[in-house]
């Protein structure tokens, strides 16, 4: 997460992310107060939230005075609540649906560009009210790239992303996420490799997208565990034979037995013997039965 600094809105938004902690919560990893520089305009994003399913531009807007009523989300034009204009906390004197329409283009074309355009990127606007306020939303269109969502309650937006990683089928992967902290110029914020795989990305991991980053020791050791668990899963090259002291008194992990240990050194030493008079035996029957 990036940027704790912010808008009431958004800080309320960190607030709630942080406490999705719980092995029921959604995972993902996410980003706060990113920009996008892409053709020639300089899109500022409140927040950007990666799953392994989606990835979903936030825009969070507080009102600034105590509204109560029905906020009515047109499909176009001003936001209204009870007949008023709502009193937004943001200078920008666009609605949040246009903000989201131009962030959430202008990020899918940005990820096209780098070969991620079959991954669909969500609008959400968080409307936090004045506290106490009693405030419904009225939104009679419907747009599956678009969401309001009321910021009175945490758990609205925790359901959101819960009925989201349902219903999308295209995952993100660890280099995916990697490739987009790069692009977006916030490297020093990507989780290690491990982390996202925890929270669900798949992988491969390609260890380079981590270079130059404070992640990259943690990338290189991971790749290293990698290397290593494959060397111990190839089997050796010569198999011991079933009564291999070895085998009849394996040794084990963290404990030190000294009966198994001396049965391994008497049925080596008995192993040597046996072999010593075997040998034995042939030379001395080449030498008396042989020619001459």
């Amino acid at each position: 997460m990036q940027n704790p600094a912010g808008t009431n809105a958004e800080r309320a938004l960190i607030d709630w992310l942080r406490t999705w902690k719980d092995p029921g919560s959604p995972h993902g990893v996410a980003t706060i107060n990113c920009s996008l520089f892409h053709e020639d305009r300089l899109h500022q994003f409140d927040a950007v939230v990666w799953t392994p399913t989606s990835c979903v531009v936030i825009e969070a807007e507080a009102l600034s005075a105590r509204q109560d009523g029905v906020l009515d989300i047109p499909l176009n034009g001003p936001w209204t609540i009870d007949g008023e204009a709502a009193t937004l906390e943001g200078r920008d004197r666009r609605t949040p649906l246009d903000k989201s329409r131009e962030h959430t283009f202008a990020l899918q074309n940005w990820l096209a560009a780098r070969g991620l355009g079959q991954r669909a990127v969500h609008g959400v606007a968080l409307i936090v009210p004045s506290r106490g306020a009693q405030l419904k939303i009225q939104q009679a269109w419907n747009d599956p790239s678009f969401d309001v969502i009321l910021g009175n309650d945490p758990g609205r937006l925790r359901h959101y992303f819960e009925v989201l990683s349902e219903s999308e089928k295209h995952l993100w992967t660890a280099n995916d996420v990697a490739v987009a902290f790069r692009g977006l110029g916030i490297l020093p914020y990507l989780p290690a490799p491990q982390e996202l795989l925890h929270e669900g990305f798949i992988g491969p991991i390609d260890i380079t997208l981590w270079h130059g980053g404070p992640q990259q020791a943690q990338a290189e050791a991971y790749a290293e565990e990698l290397a290593q668990a494959e060397r111990d899963a190839k089997p050796p090259l010569i198999q011991a034979p079933w009564y291999s002291p070895w085998k009849l008194y394996p040794t084990e992990a963290g404990d030190i037995d000294m009966g198994r240990a001396f049965m391994r050194t008497l049925l080596t030493i008995g192993m040597v013997i046996g072999v010593a008079w075997v040998v034995w035996i042939v030379i001395m029957a080449i030498l008396s039965y042989g020619p001459g």
